[in-house]
């Protein structure tokens, strides 16, 4: 299992990279392991505000549905149009080929409520 030092962490499995004031946004190695094959990934449309915790799309395995929570309150900017014909992607490269949105952050001190790569590993371990 990968915990990518450069990342941020959500306790719902969500990762974020950060750009300026973008954030990149996926599901952990953790959650995709246990969600099992993805099959479908939705998002929303590129423009959409989502507020920081909300459902902002969902990720269907051959196991199960599960929804995907924005760790950031912002503006949707961009999607990963990708994942319509491979959600595969997902799974073989969560934290590069498999994001799943772009997000304008609104507020950059969300970002001091996510976890640490170190800290996220311990969450996790903890979990099991």
């Amino acid at each position: 299992m990968k915990f990518p030092e450069d990342l941020r962490f959500s306790k719902g499995h969500e990762w974020v990279s950060v750009a300026g004031d973008v954030a990149t946004i996926g599901i952990t190695d953790f959650a995709q392991d246990e969600l099992g094959d993805i099959v479908f990934v939705e998002a929303p449309e590129i423009g959409a505000t989502l507020t920081q915790g909300e459902a902002f799309g969902v990720a269907e395995s051959v196991k199960t549905v599960s929804d995907v929570y924005c760790p950031v309150a912002g503006e949707v900017v961009e999607i990963n149009s990708g994942l319509v014909d491979k959600p595969e992607l997902v799974n073989k490269s969560p934290y590069q080929d498999g994001w799943m949105i772009k997000v304008k952050i609104s507020d950059l001190s969300a970002l001091d409520e996510l976890m640490s790569a170190k800290e996220y590993e311990n969450y996790v371990l903890k979990s099991k």
